[in-house]
């Protein structure tokens, strides 16, 4: 937990009033980039609410993040019209790129968190990823060196 006092700020703000737990848990997300379990345990011992509640619901809601991620977020397109374009083969070759594993998502030196995504609205584009806010299309696995290079 590296901002205590930003963290305690965020619970005396919420503290008290009904329905605090879902925008108390964005605001510490927001401080911390993601909900580690030190801080879970922090804010039930702070706000009197139960560890497995909390967990419960920072694992129920897809927008809390429950481990690191990279500096750079790759959001790979899985919608269909990626899918027929080849969105395998460039989920693959970012894999290999950054030397993950099929268990591993972010890299070790913290720089990328790699993420399947349902669309991203782009199909004109297909294959397509976002790197950060930053589109991508007409994708080959041959482009995607350069690609992760400008971000390196």
């Amino acid at each position: 937990m590296n901002n205590k006092a930003e963290i305690d700020n965020a619970i005396n703000k919420f503290v008290g009033k009904k329905g605090i737990l879902i925008p108390l848990l964005q605001t510490i997300q927001n401080i911390e980039s993601y909900l580690s379990l030190e801080v879970m345990r922090y804010v039930a011992e702070k706000t009197g609410t139960k560890l497995a509640h909390i967990y419960g619901v920072a694992t129920f809601y897809t927008m809390f993040r429950l481990k690191p991620q990279g500096k750079h977020i790759i959001r790979v397109c899985q919608g269909t019209a990626c899918h027929v374009s080849g969105a395998k083969t460039i989920m693959s070759e970012i894999m290999d790129q950054l030397k993950l594993s099929a268990d591993q998502d972010t890299t070790n030196d913290g720089l990328f968190t790699v993420m399947p995504v349902a669309c991203l609205g782009c199909c004109s584009l297909a294959p397509v990823i976002m790197v950060d806010d930053q589109t991508h299309g007409k994708l080959t696995p041959d482009s995607i060196k350069n690609i992760l290079k400008k971000y390196k």
